[in-house]
């Protein structure tokens, strides 16, 4: 399925990306037999504003069943001038999505699977988890897999984990001047062991 763009004022009176998607992905259609089939979130969250992720169950007569994941590219431009405030593309899990940053609590809530895409999707946001996982410290030194070059001529693997403002800077091992590392959590690196000089006691 292509994008979907729309006004605010289209969005039924739901003030988020997340609420509308949440309704549309929410629904009960009778059958010829008295019986109804549907679909229901059990949770959803927007990350990044730019990709929103859904645990959503497949119901039959009401009871719910099977339970997969839903994926939604998102544009998000309030003040669009041109009034495409909202767009979406919606993909689910089969169709092995290149965005794989679903919270845990919604990978918690889905069922066993045999598509090989979804399998795959299913590893690859796992594993992402663990690696965001890994606990920077300050003192830290971490050694990354590939160089990194910087704008001001800069390329190096080791760095330091220095404390800065609000965050964490990397200054190079062998050198001086903190840098900012995107994305550092989902890099491969290493920690670098340290030695440490113990003081010596005297009687």
């Amino acid at each position: 399925m292509g994008w979907l763009f729309m006004s605010r004022h289209a969005m039924g009176g739901h003030e988020t990306p997340k609420a509308y998607l949440d309704a549309q992905f929410t629904y009960a259609r009778d059958r010829l037999d008295g019986g109804s089939d549907g679909l229901r979130i059990l949770d959803s969250a927007l990350v990044g504003l730019t990709t929103y992720y859904a645990a959503a169950q497949v119901t039959r007569d009401g009871k719910g069943g099977e339970v997969f994941a839903v994926v939604c590219l998102i544009r998000w431009n309030p003040r669009n001038r041109n009034g495409e405030h909202f767009g979406y593309k919606d993909i689910d899990e089969t169709m092995g999505p290149s965005e794989d940053d679903c919270p845990e609590r919604i990978l918690r809530l889905l069922t066993s699977s045999d598509n090989e895409y979804a399998l795959q999707w299913r590893r690859r946001c796992l594993a992402n988890l663990r690696l965001r996982a890994r606990k920077l410290t300050e003192g830290m030194r971490i050694r990354l897999a590939a160089p990194l070059s910087f704008t001001d001529g800069h390329e190096g693997t080791d760095f330091t984990a220095v404390k800065h403002r609000r965050g964490i800077a990397f200054r190079p091992v062998d050198g001086s001047g903190l840098y900012h590392i995107r994305g550092v959590r989902t890099l491969a690196w290493e920690v670098l062991p340290q030695t440490r000089v113990h003081k010596t006691l005297f009687a």
